[in-house]
């Protein structure tokens, strides 16, 4: 008996278990204890989308343009012309409208490089959706390094979600981050340095102003001899008039009354002063990079890469918000689409973005010559299913010759 427990022991194979090779090695944070962002976000949300022109434009042009994309759902390669999940991604919440919610969760990726979305049990299943500011979230690692849960603080009261298994009532987006396993990195966290440069230039061209555009001039004195310094009194007297009587814009020009061996001596732009000025447009143009905007849609001056206006949105809608539209749908669905079924996509309608148009139309008429392909091979290349055979029809006519109306996954 003994040995036939031993040998049933040496023949036992232990079952498969599929996990991350370095899971055990990120292990390093304790069970349990919530971790907080490591950035300032009230401090890059001031300094950055409150305070910067050119950082304020590019967050709201990318989260509104994102937004705006029309959404589509398959089941398949069919697309439904309504579904529960599309319903709900219209109108998430009674507060706020679909567009609303997607343009906070783009917006919170712009300046905290992390989103989150609450999804909350309405009693049938998926009821409604709400976007959480990131400065008040904190991931909670768990023993193996990965997010056990999250914890959502406002004032002094705080809420943990619990993260069980694949499901978890909190959807977070994070941008790519090379030196943390929890949070994103916001492309405003990587301008910083050209925003300061941005807002500091502002804030010198502002003071450079109130003293009548031009740089302050020197008080030379000299008195009697053997008296080369004021008294503490005679200065503060001169320093108070000065700043009543001759400081600011609405004293420019206003002559000045010397007495007492005063000599005015009057100070000019260096020429690294003169170049400091052309800074803040080389500042804008590093601020509109690191987010992925065009300068010529900024109407920042210095060199354009683009012959137009139209080639500079096409390559913004390409490079920049697709990408950030496809990446949000594709999470959205790995979340909520197994509550409401299998085998459901999240898709964009390019069809319906204006800014495609031209681009949608040359690709059409690509299509239609190219004699080599069939109809159904033509509609699969633009972004539409195969049309039903009729009787009487070709393979892609349905009867009168009109395309059958059905919609696959538009392509990026």
């Amino acid at each position: 008996m003994l040995d036939d427990v031993m040998s049933a022991l040496r023949n036992f194979v232990a079952p498969e278990r599929k996990a991350s090779v370095g899971e055990s090695l990120i292990a390093l944070h304790l069970t349990g204890q919530p971790r907080w962002t490591p950035r300032n976000y009230t401090a890059m949300a001031r300094e950055g989308y409150a305070s910067n022109p050119i950082a304020y434009r590019c967050i709201r042009s990318i989260a509104e343009a994102a937004a705006s994309v029309p959404l589509v759902i398959f089941e398949g390669e069919i697309e439904l012309d309504a579904h529960p999940l599309l319903k709900l991604l219209t109108r998430p919440n009674p507060l706020v409208s679909g567009k609303d919610l997607l343009g906070t969760i783009y917006g919170h990726l712009q300046i905290s490089g992390n989103a989150y979305v609450e999804a909350v049990d309405g009693g049938d299943g998926m009821g409604e959706l709400y976007a959480l500011r990131p400065d008040r979230m904190k991931v909670i690692p768990g023993a193996r390094g990965w997010p056990e849960g999250y914890e959502y603080s406002v004032g002094s009261k705080t809420r943990r979600f619990k993260v069980d298994g694949d499901a978890s009532p909190i959807l977070h987006l994070k941008t790519f981050h090379p030196t943390d396993d929890h949070y994103g990195h916001s492309p405003i966290e990587a301008a910083a340095p050209a925003i300061d440069i941005y807002n500091q230039g502002g804030a010198w061209l502002k003071a450079l102003l109130d003293n009548a555009a031009r740089p302050s001039g020197a008080l030379v004195y000299r008195g009697p001899s053997g008296a080369q310094n004021l008294t503490a009194d005679q200065f503060e007297r001169l320093k108070a008039e000065l700043q009543e009587n001759f400081q600011g814009a609405k004293n420019a020009g206003r002559p000045l009354l010397l007495e007492g061996g005063l000599e005015w001596q009057s100070l000019s732009l260096s020429p690294s002063e003169i170049q400091y000025l052309d800074s803040r447009n080389a500042a804008a143009r590093e601020i509109a990079l690191a987010f992925g905007m065009p300068p010529m849609l900024l109407g920042i001056p210095g060199d354009n890469t683009y012959s137009n206006y139209r080639e500079a949105q096409l390559a913004f809608w390409r490079a920049t918000v697709l990408p950030l539209v496809d990446r949000t749908l594709e999470a959205l669905t790995n979340w909520l689409g197994p509550r409401f079924g299998e085998g459901l996509r999240l898709s964009t309608d390019l069809d319906g973005v204006e800014a495609m148009t031209a681009e949608r139309e040359a690709l059409w008429a690509r299509v239609e010559s190219a004699s080599f392909l069939t109809r159904d091979e033509k509609r699969a290349a633009v972004g539409y299913g195969a049309g039903e055979a009729e009787e009487g029809g070709e393979s892609g006519d349905v009867g009168d010759g009109s395309v059958h109306p059905i919609r696959v996954a538009s392509t990026v």
